[in-house]
């Protein structure tokens, strides 16, 4: 069934991608992107089945207005990928005022704007699939990523919290948790603090550590992503190639390992 689709960040990386997948197919989608220009290609390539809209999503009243324009334009939202994100590269002692709020401005409060804003559009038709591209780095951390890494868990709590409050109305949630991928998201999409010397060779280990192999690719995530967007019970997570997988496992079974070797000091700290 042809869907209605908003997707943010469309203008490049996973979001392009994304987007021209579902107008091949012959969904309807309305594609943001903070400079106009960026999405003339899709205009011109499916015409009336893409609305292009401008909008720079840590402006809420902005995104309000989008959502409302999308919603007049064809009539329903049956989607939303709040994909619009970068990363800040920097120790966090690195990272300064306006860069720790910019990050978080973009991939946090420009998800939950949007989030808000297409609500009550899905409540009334007792329908929708907020789908929230985090990261692999909602799960687990890198260093020299920490204020990147420390949007994506918040995006994990307020998207974990959304689906127990919207599950009544009929709508859907799901995290997309992708590790590294060939785009340019560590590229001219990324920001980097102003070096302090001291973190150098943690920097230097870490740039020695990459191996092309834990990239994937991205051509790859364009079935997953139709498969989820279709699934009649799509899952809360969504993790995003071989890298997520072993180290998000990995992870989890840590943390059951250090709470069970806490176990008995935590249940004394309830105190009855």
């Amino acid at each position: 069934m042809k869907k209605t689709i908003l997707i943010t960040g469309a203008s490049r990386g996973f979001g392009k991608l994304w987007a021209t997948a579902f107008l091949k197919r012959g969904d309807h989608v309305i594609a943001t992107a903070r400079n106009l220009s960026d999405l003339n290609d899709l205009a011109k390539e499916f015409g009336s089945k893409v609305l292009p809209v401008q909008l720079d999503v840590t402006n809420r009243t902005q995104t309000f207005e989008a959502v409302q324009k999308a919603h007049d334009h064809f009539g329903k939202i049956d989607v939303l990928i709040n994909n619009a994100g970068f990363g800040l590269f920097g120790a966090i002692e690195e990272a300064s005022e306006e860069e720790a709020r910019k990050q978080m401005e973009v991939n946090f409060f420009g998800l939950l704007w949007a989030t808000q804003a297409v609500l009550p559009f899905m409540r009334k038709q007792k329908s929708g699939h907020i789908i929230q591209v985090s990261s692999a780095l909602g799960l687990f951390t890198l260093p020299t990523l920490g204020i990147y890494n420390a949007s994506k868990f918040a995006v994990e709590g307020l998207t974990e919290t959304l689906a127990s409050e919207v599950k009544e109305f009929g709508i859907k949630v799901s995290l997309i948790e992708p590790n590294g991928y060939e785009t340019d998201w560590a590229g001219s999409s990324a920001s980097h603090s102003k070096d302090i010397e001291a973190y150098n060779n943690l920097k230097t280990g870490f740039r020695n550590a990459y191996n092309p192999d834990d990239y994937g690719v991205p051509a790859a995530t364009v079935e997953p992503v139709l498969n989820l967007v279709d699934s009649k019970e799509p899952p809360l997570r969504l993790l995003l190639g071989k890298v997520a997988y072993k180290y998000a496992t990995a992870t989890y079974q840590q943390r059951l390992e250090n709470f069970e070797a806490w176990k008995e000091v935590t249940l004394t700290a309830h105190g009855k």
